[in-house]
């Protein structure tokens, strides 16, 4: 919708009021002709286009069901989950089809009659989702199904089936050769908890980074955090008590940024002047902070839109192996790094 507004010239309510035939609001027909030109022109339809006849051949029909299995529904800070059922959502939609979305909780004996209801729905294929980048083992009702399976943020160690994770060592690299590029060498991170993939991938794309700048590691600059304000601000208080500072610090998630924020501004030290701070995951809260908080993008919506995409053409073949897909995690700069001050801590 914030697409179409901008090509439509109107607000993102207008869109929803006109794609969604919202009753009691009065718009002029050329506003709603303009919306519903800009969504064709940018590749959208959808059946609610208010305008349309029900044999118009652009309407598809809602017949298709998928079914999303994930889970955690509810869990997540960092809204991954809605991120990637929306951008399932729309790509659905626009081909016709439905989202039945199902919470397992892992659990050993409901996840399984889970997959069998979904079976029942009459399901056209299936997105099976982990909340936190893994490998899973599939139940055994997956491999049952005589519909497509996509893998959401998981894959299997058999690649049964195409899967699709973010690209995490790359947004790592990335988010500290960003910092390398304005001239910081001395360079902290805090990190999520080390068990998980996210953390451990994030932290080796950190280091790839130094490596290709001939900048040696020092282990020192790297603390431990668990993906928290509290720690973010923690792990900032322990990086500015080394008798040689950093002169930026790479939280591996905003809300560890957060936390940094008010360390570093409790320590009287500006942000950027003073210190650069870069984020990862462009949550909400980080076009709010002062400054706003330069951070990378976690694809989930993204993902969720390569998953319907991949349905049409996926042909199960028994023991092939199909590959796991990374998309990328773009980097949004805003006002947290600049240029390094080389004396300020000389």
């Amino acid at each position: 919708m914030t697409d179409i507004a901008r090509v439509a010239g109107c607000s993102q309510a207008t869109v929803s009021f006109v794609l969604n035939k919202t009753p009691g609001i009065k718009l002029a027909i050329e506003t709603r002709e303009r919306v519903i030109e800009a969504a064709r022109a940018l590749g959208y339809a959808a059946p609610t286009f208010a305008h349309l006849d029900p044999a118009d051949p652009l309407t598809p029909a809602t017949d298709g069901k998928i079914g999303f299995v994930i889970d955690q529904l509810a869990a997540s800070p960092e809204a991954v989950a809605v991120m990637a059922i929306e951008g399932a959502r729309q790509a659905s939609w626009s081909a016709g089809n439905i989202i039945l979305v199902a919470q397992t909780l892992n659990d050993p004996e409901m996840e399984p009659r889970t997959i069998r209801a979904l079976r029942e729905q009459g399901i056209s294929a299936l997105i099976y989702m982990a909340i936190s980048t893994r490998e899973v083992v599939l139940p055994a009702p997956v491999y049952e199904l005589d519909v497509p399976v996509i893998l959401l943020n998981c894959y299997t160690a058999d690649h049964a089936f195409p899967a699709v994770v973010p690209s995490e060592i790359a947004g790592g690299q990335h988010s500290a050769r960003h910092l390398i590029q304005h001239g910081h060498r001395r360079i902290g991170t805090i990190t999520g908890e080390s068990w998980m993939e996210a953390a451990q991938d994030r932290l080796k794309g950190y280091r790839r980074a130094l490596a290709t700048a001939d900048i040696p590691f020092d282990a020192e600059l790297v603390i431990e955090g668990d993906w928290s304000a509290s720690a973010g601000y923690e792990g900032a208080r322990q990086l500015l008590a080394l008798k040689d500072r950093p002169t930026a610090i790479f939280c591996q998630n905003d809300r560890t940024a957060i936390g940094c924020y008010e360390a570093l501004k409790e320590a009287g030290m500006r942000i950027p002047e003073d210190i650069s701070v870069i984020g990862y995951d462009d949550e909400e809260i980080s076009r709010h902070l002062h400054p706003q908080l330069t951070t990378s993008v976690l694809p989930h919506r993204a993902m969720g839109r390569w998953a319907i995409e991949q349905i049409d053409s996926f042909i199960r073949t028994p023991g092939k192996r199909y590959p796991i897909t990374k998309l990328e995690c773009p980097l949004v700069e805003r006002s947290s790094v600049a240029e390094c001050a080389h004396t300020l801590f000389g």
